[in-house]
């Protein structure tokens, strides 16, 4: 496959404020994509599983005992960052995305990353 096939731009990074996300479609699923203060993207499915509705991207951004997390505006479970698992219910993720910085855009794999066991 050509890189095409396999990454998608999204958006340029200055389009996401630091410590924040906005959620994007690739190929028919929702994801959240959140920069930090010092430009680190990450990118986590946007599917909050504990309420049923697409506003992950939509929590906010802090930090539990060194680990980058957001809290689900609904019922404020914590997911990590880096790939998308609960603080709460390590039995329950997200799923995470590759993502890289291409020319100050946002790129993200279309192929979700494999959770190690």
């Amino acid at each position: 496959m050509s890189m095409e096939e396999e990454w998608v731009a999204v958006c340029p990074t200055t389009d996401i404020l630091p410590w924040t996300g906005v959620a994007a479609r690739i190929d028919g699923q929702q994801v959240a994509i959140f920069r930090t203060a010092d430009n680190e993207i990450f990118v986590i499915g946007n599917h909050d599983p504990f309420s049923g509705a697409n506003v992950i991207s939509r929590g906010i951004v802090g930090d539990i005992d060194g680990e980058l997390v957001v809290a689900s505006p609904v019922y404020k479970q914590h997911f990590r960052l880096r790939d998308g698992i609960c603080i709460e219910d390590a039995q329950v993720s997200l799923g995470s995305w590759p993502v890289r910085i291409f020319d100050g855009i946002v790129v993200v794999g279309r192929h979700q990353q494999v959770r190690a066991a």
